[in-house]
């Protein structure tokens, strides 16, 4: 082989082994080194991201039509504590967004509601996802006409009220509905694990672990109301409450969205060891409304259902 030939494939070389970056899209294959501009490249229409393993510094906001972003290997992209326009580490307000094996950690931000997702309207579709160790997991605006989804995915180490302005593990506004399916709850540090403003709720075969809760409240606030059901799920109340009168509150603030019918069945609710009080309320009601409180296996003190 010639010199000349040795330098032509030198020159050659960069451009057929340069490195493709983490965030690909998977429609044409271009890839980029930051999320925000895989975004951007995606123009109005949405598409999907797909990003490699690693720990990102990274945020976005998406005002597109669908979104989807998914981790090449679930649980092996990690977005770690930046957030967007002082939000979250991803903000949508897009047509909507389906979200597939991220982790969202560490996101606080200046007004103690930072997020791994804040949802501002359009329908949102989480799954295999797991949000830690930040102020909240996902908080939305209201959108009527929008569906909340959420499955197979774990929220851990989030909520707080430090100055009465409460965080919480899930917050969603004045939705259409929110389905939370095969969902854990574990370790929150404030406020309620699920509050929820949507007139229509689902959460099903979920655990709520508050063996290792710090100042926590409610297991599920629908402080507005709602009809739908509630069944299957394990709950277990811990031994550091802000409030433990109650695991279930149903329209304690206000009566926006009717409530009968609300079906509670089915699940399973216990203490912690080392409790000190005893006694709680399984479903405690505002609504004054007829719901429908089933069978459900409840440990000795707790008190199957109470109107206040």
């Amino acid at each position: 082989m010639t010199l000349a030939t040795l330098a032509l494939l030198a020159l050659a070389a960069p451009a057929s082994a340069a490195a493709a970056g983490p965030f690909s899209i998977a429609e044409n294959g271009r890839s980029f080194f930051r999320l925000d501009d895989a975004i951007k490249a995606l123009g109005g229409s949405g598409g999907t991201i797909v990003v490699a393993p690693g720990t990102y510094h990274e945020c976005a906001v998406f005002s597109g039509g669908a979104l989807s972003i998914r981790a090449q290997t679930p649980g092996s992209a990690i977005f770690d504590g930046v957030a967007c326009e002082g939000k979250a580490a991803l903000v949508l307000r897009g047509l909507s967004a389906e979200i597939d094996g991220l982790v969202f950690q560490n996101i606080r931000v200046p007004d103690r509601n930072g997020s791994g997702i804040r949802l501002e309207k359009g329908d949102l579709h989480v799954t295999r996802t797991t949000f830690r160790n930040s102020e909240q997991g996902i908080l939305s605006a209201g959108d009527p006409n929008g569906t909340v989804a959420i499955d197979h995915s774990t929220f851990s180490g989030l909520g707080g009220c430090p100055d009465g302005t409460c965080s919480h593990s899930i917050y969603i506004g004045d939705y259409g509905s929110v389905t939370i399916s095969k969902v854990r709850f574990e370790r929150g540090t404030g406020g309620h694990y699920l509050k929820s403003r949507a007139g229509r709720v689902s959460v099903l075969d979920s655990s709520f672990d508050d063996s290792n809760g710090k100042a926590t409240n409610y297991m599920i606030d629908l402080p507005e109301g709602a009809v739908g059901t509630i069944a299957r799920n394990v709950f277990v109340q811990g031994k550091d409450k802000e409030n433990h009168s109650a695991f279930v509150a149903v329209a304690a603030e206000q009566r926006n969205h009717p409530s009968a019918g609300l079906v509670v069945a089915d699940n399973i609710a216990s203490f912690a060891p080392g409790v000190s009080w005893g006694s709680s309320v399984f479903v405690a009601d505002w609504s004054h409304e007829p719901l429908k409180v089933g069978a459900n296996k409840l440990a000795s003190g707790i008190k199957l259902f109470e109107t206040r």
